[in-house]
C-alpha cells in the first residue's frame, strides 16, 4: 500500500468534504481516504497496482474541486511554506470581504427603514413578527429625526439604491458562492454554496420584482417588500464563518511553523578547490548533499543530520528530547539538524536530508495527526450529504402548503403565490448559515480563546469533544512538571576548603560569565540573585564536554565534571558521597577548583514547579491515571516522579516514541490527554 497527501482547493463546507471523500473512497484500489476541510488536503492510502496519484487527482477534479499532484520537493518545510502562503492569502481576502459586506448590510438596513415604516403605516407587510415590528417602530422615529433627507426620498429611489448596493456585494464579495454552486450543479451535486446561492438568489429575484413591478404586489394586497439587506447580511454572515475557518486553517500550522523555524536556511560545508584542497563555503540548505562535510561553530543551529568526524562539543537537544541539559558529543556520535551547538567547533558528515531528516519526520508526524478526523466527523458527513437537498425540499414544501392553505381560504391566486414565495424564501435564508458551517467553528474559536486566556492551548474540536471522557493524563517532564531551565539547587564544600557559599559561587559564576553553556547561565543567575559581585574572567578556556578554566582576579578557577578534575590531578573522592546523593536526586554535580585545590560542588537541576505536586494530586483525586513521558534518562525522570507523586514513568523516548507510547495507551482503551510545552511534544500532543 502507498499513502499520498493531495492538496485540494475549492472545498467550503462539510458537504464538499464529504463528497470528495466519498468519491475517493469509491475509487478502485483505494483502501482509505481522509479529507480535511480546514487543511485543504486529502490523505489517501491505495494499492499502487490498481491506482496512482494522477488518477486520484482526476477523481477530485471530476468531483468539481481543484487538486494537484504533491509538490515535486519532498521537503516538508517548503510544502508548509506554500500552504501557509495560500492560507494567509485566503484569510486576508475573506476578512476584507466579510468586513465590507457587514458594513454594507448595516447601511442597507438603515436605508431600508423608511420602506418598512411606509409599509407598516399602510397596513401591509409580509412579515407580521410583533418583535420586529416593535423594533422598527422604536427605531424609525429617531432615525427619521436624525436623517430626514433619507425619509424624504421616493420609494423607487431607495429601492434602486438598495438594488445597486446588493448587486455590488453579490458580484464582488459573494461571487464565490454562485460560481461554486454552478460547478456543483454541473456535477449534479449540492453543497452549502448551493444553499447560499438559492437562498440569496430567491430573495434577490423577489426583491427585484418588487422593485420593477411594485404595482403587481399592491394589487394583490401585499406590500412590495424588498429583502436586499437580508441578501447582503447573509453573504456577510457566511463570509464571516469562512473567515473563522480560514483562521483556524492558519492556526493549525502554528506548531508546524515553530518546528520549521528550527532549521537554518544555510549551511557551511567544505568543498574541493581546483588545486586539490578544500575550502569552507556557505550554501543554501537545498544545496547540501549527503556526505558533505558540515562545519558548525558554538552557538549555531545544526542544518542537517549527520555524524561527527572531528572535534567534540555539547549539543542542546531540547527541541528533540525537551531536556534543558546539553548532551556531550564526540567523534562518531550522531547529531540532529535543528539542535544547537552549545560549546566547541565541530565538523560532521551529512547523512540524511529533506523528508528523511529527524526534524522533517517530526513535522510529518504532526501534520498527519492534524489531518486525522474528529470522531463526530462521520455524523457530520452523513448529515451534510443530505442537508442541502432536504432544505430545498422543505422550501418547496413550504411554498406548496402556504399556497394551498391561502388559496383554499379564498385568497386570490396571485396574492397566495406572493405570500407562499416569501415563506419559501424565508426557509432558504434561515438555513443558509447552517450549524455545520458556523456553530462548530464558532464554538471551537470561543473555547480555544478562553483556554488560551488560562494558558491552555487546545488543538481543536476533536480534543474538546473527547475532553470529558479522558481517563489518562500524560505529562511531559521538562517545562511541564519542572521549570524548564536549570537552576542551582545545592552548594557543598570540600573539607579542606575555607570558602563559604558566597565565595564559592562568586568564583564559579565569574568564570561562567564567558560561557554560553546553559549550566553556566544557571550558576550566573544564582549568583546575581544573591547580589554577589562578579569579576570578568581572563584567560578563559572552554574545554568541550568537560568544563572551563580561567583567571578570576588573582585566582585560577576551574569549573567542570570529574573528567576535568582528573586531568588537573585533583582528588575528588572526598566529595563522592555528596555527588552520589545529588545524582540520585536528579542533580548535576559541577566541581569547582580554586588555585589548584578542590573547593566544592555546585548542584544544578531543572527544579520541580511549586504547584506540580498539588496539581497532579488533584488529577488523581478525579480518578485520572497520571503518567510521565520524557526524553530524559530514567534516573532523573524517576527522581522527579517521586517528588510529585507519579508512579508510572516512560523515559528516554524521542518524539516518535512519545507518539507510539500514546498510541499504545489509546489501543488499550484509554482516552489520553497530553500536557506538554515544547515543540518536541507537538507530535504527541497531536496524537492525544
Amino acid at each position: 500500500m502507498q499513502t499520498v497527501t493531495l492538496p485540494v482547493t475549492g472545498m467550503t463546507c462539510a458537504a464538499c468534504q464529504s463528497r470528495v471523500q466519498r468519491q475517493l473512497t469509491r475509487t478502485p484500489g483505494v483502501r482509505d481516504a481522509s479529507v480535511n476541510l480546514l487543511m485543504g488536503s486529502a490523505t489517501v492510502t491505495f494499492d499502487p497496482a490498481l491506482s496512482n496519484a494522477a488518477a486520484l487527482v482526476k477523481v477530485v477534479l471530476d468531483s468539481g474541486y481543484g487538486a494537484e499532484l504533491p509538490g515535486t520537493t519532498d521537503d516538508v518545510v517548503e510544502q508548509l511554506a506554500t500552504r501557509d502562503a495560500t492560507a494567509s492569502h485566503e484569510y486576508d481576502a475573506l476578512r476584507i470581504r466579510a468586513l465590507v459586506s457587514g458594513v454594507a448590510g448595516a447601511v442597507a438596513m438603515v436605508i431600508s427603514m423608511p420602506l418598512m415604516a411606509r409599509n407598516d403605516h399602510a397596513g401591509m407587510g409580509v412579515v407580521a413578527d410583533p418583535f420586529m415590528r416593535w423594533v422598527m417602530r422604536a427605531v424609525s422615529p429617531g432615525l427619521e429625526s436624525a436623517l430626514p433627507w433619507l425619509y424624504a426620498l421616493p420609494t423607487h429611489v431607495i429601492t434602486w439604491l438598495l438594488l445597486t448596493m446588493t448587486v455590488a456585494v453579490m458580484v464582488w464579495a459573494g461571487r464565490q458562492f454562485y460560481v461554486n454552486a454552478w460547478k456543483a450543479l454541473q456535477h449534479r451535486a449540492a453543497d452549502m454554496n448551493t444553499l447560499v446561492a438559492v437562498g440569496t438568489g430567491a430573495a434577490f429575484i423577489y426583491s427585484v420584482l418588487a422593485t420593477l413591478v411594485p404595482g403587481f404586489f399592491t394589487a394583490h394586497g401585499v406590500a412590495p417588500d424588498v429583502y436586499y439587506e437580508a441578501v447582503i447580511f447573509i453573504i456577510a454572515l457566511i463570509l464571516t464563518g469562512r473567515m473563522f475557518e480560514a483562521r483556524a486553517t492558519r492556526t493549525t500550522s502554528n506548531a508546524l511553523r515553530s518546528l520549521a523555524q528550527l532549521r537554518p536556511e544555510t549551511a557551511r560545508v567544505m568543498r574541493p578547490t581546483p588545486d586539490g584542497g578544500e575550502t569552507e563555503v556557505t550554501v543554501s540548505l537545498r544545496d547540501v548533499r549527503v556526505s558533505d562535510l558540515v562545519v558548525i561553530r558554538p552557538g549555531e543551529r545544526l542544518p542537517v543530520d549527520g555524524v561527527i568526524e572531528s572535534g567534540s562539543t555539547s549539543i542542546d537537544e531540547s527541541m528533540l528530547t525537551g531536556e534543558s541539559m546539553p548532551v556531550a558529543k564526540a567523534v562518531g556520535d550522531r547529531v540532529i539538524g535543528g539542535t544547537i551547538n552549545a560549546a566547541g567547533a565541530v565538523r560532521y558528515r551529512a547523512t540524511t536530508l529533506g523528508s528523511r531528516s529527524v526534524l522533517a519526520q517530526i513535522m510529518m508526524l504532526m501534520r498527519d495527526a492534524q489531518a486525522s478526523r474528529a470522531p463526530i466527523q462521520g455524523l457530520a458527513d452523513r448529515i451534510s450529504a443530505i442537508f442541502v437537498p432536504v432544505v430545498i425540499g422543505l422550501s418547496l414544501l413550504t411554498f406548496a402548503i402556504w399556497f394551498g392553505v391561502l388559496a383554499s381560504g379564498g385568497t386570490e391566486a396571485g396574492a397566495a403565490s406572493v405570500r407562499a414565495f416569501a415563506a419559501a424564501v424565508a426557509v432558504l435564508i434561515i438555513a443558509c448559515p447552517c450549524a455545520m458551517g458556523l456553530a462548530v467553528p464558532t464554538a471551537v474559536m470561543v473555547a480555544t480563546g478562553r483556554g488560551a486566556e488560562g494558558g491552555v492551548l487546545i488543538k481543536g474540536g476533536a480534543a474538546l469533544q473527547r475532553a470529558g471522557d479522558v481517563t489518562t493524563v500524560v505529562l511531559d517532564k521538562t517545562g511541564t512538571v519542572t521549570e524548564g531551565r536549570p537552576a542551582v539547587t545545592d552548594i557543598a564544600h570540600a573539607s579542606a576548603s575555607s570558602l563559604d557559599d558566597a565565595a564559592l559561587l562568586t568564583s564559579a559564576a565569574s568564570l561562567e560569565l564567558s560561557s554560553e553553556h546553559p549550566i553556566a547561565g544557571a550558576i550566573v543567575r544564582a549568583a546575581r540573585a544573591r547580589g554577589l559581585t562578579l569579576v570578568v574572567p581572563t584567560e578563559f578556556e572552554s574545554l568541550s564536554g568537560r568544563g572551563a578554566t580561567a583567571m578570576v582576579g588573582a585566582q585560577w578557577v576551574a569549573v567542570g565534571n570529574t573528567t576535568l578534575m582528573d586531568e588537573l590531578s585533583l582528588d575528588v573522592s572526598s566529595m563522592a558521597p555528596v555527588v552520589a546523593t545529588l545524582q540520585a536526586n536528579a542533580r548535576t554535580a559541577i566541581h569547582v577548583a580554586v588555585d589548584g585545590a578542590l573547593a566544592g560542588v555546585i548542584a544544578v537541576a531543572d527544579p520541580v514547579r511549586t504547584e506540580s505536586a498539588a496539581a497532579i494530586a488533584s488529577l488523581q483525586r478525579l480518578g485520572l491515571h497520571v503518567i510521565m513521558l520524557t526524553g530524559d534518562n530514567a534516573a532523573t525522570a524517576n527522581a522527579v516522579a517521586r517528588d510529585v507523586g507519579i508512579t508510572q514513568v516512560v523515559a528516554g523516548v524521542l518524539p516518535a516514541g512519545k507518539v507510539a507510547a500514546i498510541a499504545d495507551l489509546q489501543r488499550s482503551g484509554a482516552i489520553v490527554a497530553m500536557v506538554g510545552d515544547g515543540v518536541n511534544d507537538a507530535p504527541a500532543l497531536a496524537q492525544a
